[in-house]
């Protein structure tokens, strides 16, 4: 059946290309968006005003010698009315016109007899010829994953998904603008790094022909920007991706996009409390904080003698009951890595984790910068590592040089742009507001 309708309109195409129309054209007249004309209706009617509008059709309909279109721009919806007597080639617009294409036209506004703010076009061009149907049409886009594969059909259908992008898109502008006034300077660190390092998760890996090389994704950005602490860079900032070799479930997507920020002579503390002033506009309330012992009600004797991934499945069955925005603090150096310890108690370190809803949105903490203690870390981990645990950080040779030149007491922070979004969105997975989430091929 979809074949029959595609060489049915592709013959409509044709008809209109015989007829010398340019189905296809690279310039399109002016014309007003939608929203501008319906602001200035009343003007434009009164005032008898011409006016010139573009989009897609979403709505046809052909009584005898008119013709009812309902077109659709980025920033609303209005109907063209097309009269016979007014429009030359009437006939070829009503036989060979179907929902999907984008049309121009111009007129003049006016109300219909039911009052509907409308444009009665005097005159009127095919600008795109569409060759498929829109889903609605046809057999509607009612499986949840092809919304997913074919997300330009979910725009076009979907008007919340398109708001909740254009959200998205409008909280990582506002923060990038908020960090800059805060004398952040934004930089770009390697997509491609030789170690894996900066978190636990397995990395995607990869190889360069030219070097004989293997490379890795990132997992994240994290020890090339404490390498510009150490170069004096003092607020840096990274907005980019990172990618994991996990599975995908409503808070996890294999390629994600994260922030992370350095901050010299920062503490945990000072950054809980600047995350409470980036954020608050998006997040209001009063945001509760707990101790990571409080939160798994185990004392700091039997969290030192538990094994990681005890530890770890234990604080996530917790965690997932976490519903207002928490800060969960003071992590195990075994779970914080990177993580100063406390001093008061070095089994834990100066860190914080914002949950909400259950998921991760964020992690901070006073950086590491004792060469000796850091190596003592990573060559646990690397321990790890090597005894099979693939997500376990690597060792790198490199970064701790650089610890050794100096880095400056600091406080670091990561965001998850994607989690963030879609709590303040309120969407039930990542997959709402990843534009084009990871999925399993089809074939």
């Amino acid at each position: 059946m979809l074949e029959d309708i595609k060489k049915e309109r592709i013959q409509k195409r044709d008809n209109f290309i015989e007829a010398g129309y340019d189905v296809y054209p690279s310039h399109i007249p002016d014309s007003c968006p939608i929203e501008c004309i319906l602001k200035r209706f009343f003007f434009l009617k009164l005032f008898c005003r011409k006016v010139s509008v573009k989009g897609r059709i979403m709505g046809l309909r052909n009584q005898g010698g008119i013709i009812f279109a309902d077109i659709k721009d980025e920033t609303g919806n209005i109907q063209i009315v097309i009269l016979k007597k007014l429009i030359k080639d009437f006939n070829l617009f009503r036989d060979n016109l179907d929902i999907g294409d984008f049309i121009y036209a111009e007129g003049k506004a006016f109300n219909t007899k039911a009052g509907q703010k409308s444009v009665k076009a005097t005159d009127i061009l095919i600008i795109e010829k569409s060759l498929l149907p829109l889903p609605s049409v046809w057999h509607g886009l009612k499986d949840v994953e092809e919304r997913y594969r074919k997300r330009y059909l979910d725009l076009i259908l979907n008007k919340e998904i398109k708001e909740k992008i254009i959200s998205r898109s409008k909280i990582v502008e506002g923060i990038r603008g908020m960090l800059s006034c805060q004398g952040f300077i934004e930089v770009e660190t390697p997509i491609l790094q030789p170690l894996s390092g900066g978190a636990t998760a397995k990395p995607f890996k990869t190889h360069h022909n030219a070097l004989d090389t293997d490379f890795y994704l990132r997992i994240a950005p994290e020890l090339y920007l404490k390498r510009l602490l150490v170069g004096g860079m003092e607020k840096v900032f990274e907005i980019g991706r990172s990618f994991r070799n996990e599975g995908i479930d409503r808070d996890h997507n294999p390629e994600f996009t994260t922030l992370e920020l350095y901050w010299a002579y920062q503490d945990y503390k000072g950054l809980m409390e600047f995350v409470r002033n980036l954020l608050g506009c998006w997040i209001p309330g009063n945001w509760k904080t707990i101790t990571f012992s409080d939160l798994i009600k185990k004392s700091s004797d039997e969290i030192r003698k538990m094994k990681t991934e005890k530890l770890d499945a234990l604080y996530k069955e917790e965690r997932g009951k976490i519903t207002e925005p928490t800060f969960v603090i003071e992590y195990p150096e075994t779970i914080m890595p990177l993580a100063k310890y406390k001093k008061e108690d070095n089994t834990f370190t100066e860190s914080f984790q914002l949950i909400a809803n259950g998921a991760e949105l964020m992690k901070g903490f006073s950086e590491m910068n004792d060469p000796k203690a850091q190596r003592e870390q990573m060559e646990r981990q690397e321990k790890e590592f090597r005894g099979g645990n693939e997500e376990a950080s690597r060792l790198d040779e490199d970064f701790l040089e650089a610890l050794e030149y100096g880095m400056p007491p600091a406080a670091g922070l990561g965001i998850g742009i994607d989690r963030l979004s879609a709590y303040i969105t309120k969407s039930n997975s990542l997959k709402e507001i990843i534009i084009f989430p990871t999925l399993k091929p089809k074939n």
